[in-house]
């Protein structure tokens, strides 16, 4: 297997141990779903040891369609999660917008250059600490 199909085609990549699979997966682009079948334990190694867009258990597609859970891929597989909560901070552009007051503090204690002796005088006794 080369790249991701987006088709009717799921591969299913047998392995005699878990450290086999975890190195198949770290070797390529970040898959944009990781589906582990099977009861064995070792399947949280695997999600704990490699980086997909999101995990199922047992579970095909229909992931997909919780819109509850984010889904989406990293890397080459996608650019951050869609759906819901997650979807909205994917999309959206968080700023931080900061304007001072009225009072302006930082002047009153000649905490801005150019510094003021007080400031100065602080800052001398805070180094002798």
């Amino acid at each position: 297997m080369q790249d991701e199909i987006f088709g009717p085609l799921l591969p299913l990549m047998p392995y005699d141990n878990e450290g086999e699979i975890i190195e198949y997966i770290n070797a390529r682009p970040r898959p944009l779903a990781l589906y582990l079948l099977g009861k064995d334990p070792a399947g949280d190694q695997i999600r704990q040891k490699t980086i997909a867009g999101g995990v199922a258990y047992d579970e095909f597609l229909l992931h997909v369609g919780q819109e509850d859970l984010p889904f989406g891929g990293t890397g080459a597989s996608g650019m951050g999660h869609y759906h819901g909560y997650d979807g909205f901070k994917t999309f959206s552009h968080s700023m931080s917008v900061f304007k001072r007051g009225p009072i302006d503090i930082m002047g009153l204690l000649q905490a801005r250059p150019p510094f003021g002796p007080r400031f100065r005088a602080y800052i001398k006794q805070e180094l002798k600490k």
